[in-house]
């Protein structure tokens, strides 16, 4: 399983990202999470197969229809403790 920690800038709070992105991992089989921080970015974390995380990455710079990606830090990461992908408190 492969493991990466994302952040996300642009506008991608308001315009639904969250919600697009559980969608979106759900379908593709992964595990994480994903939250707004306080600095008006998008934070996850997306671990499944290397097929899947690649899949979710390339959907990721295109995002839901109002959002705008100007930006995308990824680093590998450790997987998630917890089965399934689900949306964090703000933080």
């Amino acid at each position: 399983m492969r493991a990466r920690l994302l952040r996300i800038e642009g506008r991608v709070q308001g315009v639904g990202y969250r919600d697009w992105m559980l969608h979106e991992a759900e379908r593709l089989g992964l595990q994480g999470w994903v939250r707004n921080r306080a600095d008006g970015s998008v934070q996850a974390l997306v671990a499944g197969e290397e097929g899947a995380v690649q899949a979710m990455l390339t959907a990721c710079r295109r995002g839901p229809l109002m959002a705008r990606i100007d930006r995308i830090e990824e680093v590998l990461a450790e997987p998630p403790d917890e089965p399934g992908f689900r949306k964090l408190p703000n933080g």
